[in-house]
This record gives C-alpha cells, structure tokens and sequence, in this order.
C-alpha cells in the first residue's frame, strides 16, 4: 500500500483551507511561487534539486480513511473540510526550473497554479523537499568544483535523519557526486553505490594482516583497503605484499591528510604499485577538499558536511501568492509588503541571458510576458491539469547542471562569501 503524503504539512494549511471554505474564496484561481530573497550562507549561486521527488510526493498526496480520522478526531479541522478533503486531487498546473539547473535570488523555481484550496495544501511539503535538497546539491556542487575531475562519494548517512540520507544521496549525485555508500538511494533512485570496509573489520581480526587477507580473498585485489588503523606505513607494505601492484586503492581516515597523501603515494610507487589509488575520507568540506588540491589525491569521500550542507542547511526557499482572481474572474498580482520580507506580484517567468562570450550574464524575471532574443527558457511544465508530464532521469539532470555550471562566469566558482555570481533583473 503506498503511504500517503497529505499529513506531511502544517496544521495552520488545513484551518486555512477551512476558513476559505467558508467564505467562499477557496475557489478563487491561484498562483503560488517558490523563490528565495536571498542565497542564503554567502552562496554565489543555488543548485536545484528535488523537482522530481516533489512530483513523486504530489501523486501520493491523498487523504484516505486513516489521514481523515486522524484530523476528526483531534479536531483539527470541521466535516465540511473533511468532506473537501475526502475528494481532494490537485488538477492544477505546475512549472518548475528543471533538476540540475542553477538559481539565484528572487528566481521562480516553482510555480503552482490552481485553486487556492488545491495550492495552499502544497506548500510545506514542496518547501519542505526542495529547501533541503537544494541547499544539499548547493554544497555538493561547490564540493564538486573544489575537486576537479576527482571523484567523490556520499557517505553521511549516519549524520542524519534516515531518510535525508537518501534524499541527501540523490541531491548529491545530481551536482556532480559520482557515487553513494547509501543502498537505499542506489535501489529507489539509481544512485552508484560504493564502499568496502571499517575500521571494525581490521580490528575484528586477530591482526591487519588477518583482515586484509580475508578482504581481498572476498573483493579481490581491486578492493579498497583502509590503512590507518594502526601504523600507516606499516599497513601500505602489508597490503601491497598480499594484494601486489593491482591494489585498487587505499584509504586514509584520519591525520594530516596531504602529508600522509605525499607519504602514502611515494610509498606505492617505491613498491611498484604505481596504479594504486589513494582515497581520502575525515570531516571533509569544500574548504579542505580545496586545500587537498595539489596532493597526490585520487577521491574523496564526504559525509557530515555533505548531509548538512556544509553549513547551510536549508536554502531559504519560501511559497508566496502571487496571484489570485478577483470577483470579476481577472487574475491580478499580490504581494506581501512587510519590511524585510516583501516579494513581487503576478505570474512569472524566468530566462538566463548570455553575454558574447556564451556566459551566463543575467537572470530575467519578467511578468510583462516580454520574451528576450536569445534568453534561455527556464520554466518548464511539470504537471499540467493534475497529471505529471515534467519527470526526467537523474543523468538528465546530472548533465544539466554540469552544463549549467560551465556557463557561469569564472567568480562565481570562487569559495568565500560574495554576492550571486549574476544579478536579477526584473522586466
């Protein structure tokens, strides 16, 4: 049976929606809009992540028999509502910016159109998914740029919440990350998975010498054998002596991690295993992943910094009405005007000027329905009249942004704080 969704949102969701109904306003038309002010942590830009578990989790956003008692018995909302909410199936439209792509302030990421009773129910579980994977596959494609052409493997499933492990893994992916230690992620989304063993195996045994024999008699010499339990130098020539010159890899999980890099590698080569690989694993951010640069590195894996993006945990995504009907059927532009948190009015769209180089220059948002020679499109359709017609493959979206991040200028690449790497415009 597939679990439904519609009780993951906010109490206040349901006593509008009851409210609403009442007065009669339920069923005006309406256009909600995911958008964030600002690029929260000093980011030069957001990776957008998410689109497609959103579109997964809308499908399932029905309230059965359980979902409904649950809300007569604690009060939460009047029969009328729950019989609304008995029939309830979103039959409006949403557009989206596509997985992989790049945003950056005041970008409409996600547009949702439909009766304010339909749209106003989405709004937690949409923010919900996209703030986290967005803020994720922003650090994963800093982390990513920072490695260059080596690759990285997700391994912070046991620094978070079980399933944003899962979500963490996919968000990663999609910004570069080439492979997950999470199984989950590998069987629902596709995710390659990797990983060998811990320090628990080698001291399990009765010596190193035990333990890497029982790996590579298992895995084989390509295996990954992990080198810092005890002495370092002491376990390379244990593992080259068992494993020989084809010994995949070694990983080092603690210590000065460039040093023992140098070491390491001049170790190999001294005893002819010139193809061995060197991983590097312990509290890796961007940041150290950067200064890892010149060693003679051939992976990384990261965990803690990765699941909780590396500092910015959430990307300050937020869900606003833009539009609504009015008693005349017109659709007209609302905005909230508080100091501090105003945002703009009326439906929007979204494209990415390039200069004369075929660099990203400008982010238009226009409501003027203007359409810009040249502008790259960046709202595309992902529901239309309640059935999803937007979903795509985790390569697509893969490929995407490692196109998306070719075109920004060199700055925006840059790891300390700054503004977005190209401004908004509005037309």
């Amino acid at each position: 049976m597939t679990m439904s969704t519609a009780l993951l949102t906010d109490h206040y969701e349901l006593t509008m929606l009851q409210a609403a109904l009442r007065s009669g306003a339920a069923h005006r038309k309406a256009v909600f809009e995911v958008f964030a002010r600002h690029l929260p942590g000093g980011r030069r830009y957001g990776v957008v992540a998410g689109i497609g578990r959103v579109l997964d989790e809308l499908e399932r956003f029905r309230f059965g028999e359980e979902e409904l008692t649950y809300l007569r018995e604690n009060h939460v909302v009047d029969e009328s509502t729950l019989e609304f909410l008995a029939g309830y199936r979103f039959s409006g439209s949403v557009h989206g910016y596509r997985e992989g792509d790049l945003y950056f302030p005041a970008s409409p990421i996600m547009v949702v159109e439909g009766t304010f009773a339909e749209a106003v129910l989405l709004e937690t579980l949409i923010l919900s998914i996209l703030n986290h994977d967005c803020a994720i596959a922003s650090a994963a494609s800093r982390m990513a740029n920072a490695a260059g052409k080596r690759p990285l493997i997700e391994m912070g499933s046991r620094r978070t919440h079980e399933w944003a492990a899962v979500a963490a893994a996919r968000a990663a992916y999609i910004a570069g990350f080439a492979s997950t230690s999470n199984l989950m992620a590998g069987r629902i989304f596709g995710v390659p998975t990797a990983g060998t063993a811990a320090h628990a195996f080698t001291l399990l045994h009765d010596s190193e010498r035990a333990a890497f024999e029982a790996q590579i008699a298992s895995l084989g010499p390509e295996t990954t054998l992990l080198v810092d339990t005890y002495d370092v130098a002491q376990a390379v020539r244990t593992a080259v002596e068992l494993a020989g010159p084809e010994l995949g890899a070694v990983r080092i999980d603690s210590g000065d991690l460039a040093a023992a890099a140098q070491e390491v590698r001049e170790q190999l080569d001294a005893l002819g295993a010139f193809d061995t690989r060197i991983l590097v694993t312990s509290d890796l951010d961007e940041y150290a992943i950067a200064a890892l640069a010149a060693a003679p590195v051939d992976g990384y894996g990261v965990g803690t910094s990765l699941v909780t993006g590396s500092g910015v945990p959430t990307a300050a995504l937020v869900y606003k009405l833009v539009a609504r009907e009015t008693a005349t059927g017109k659709l007209e532009p609302v905005a909230k005007r508080s100091v501090g948190k105003p945002s703009r009015g009326g439906r929007k769209e979204a494209y990415r000027l390039l200069d004369e180089t075929g660099h990203a220059e400008t982010e238009l948002v226009t409501t003027s329905g203007h359409v810009p020679e040249g502008g790259i499109p960046l709202l595309h359709p992902l529901v239309r009249d309640g059935e999803v017609v937007g979903r795509e493959s985790l390569d697509a979206a893969r490929e995407r942004h490692a196109a998306a991040v070719a075109l920004l200028p060199v700055e925006a690449l840059h790891l300390g704080r700054g503004y977005a790497a190209i401004p908004t415009e509005f037309a």
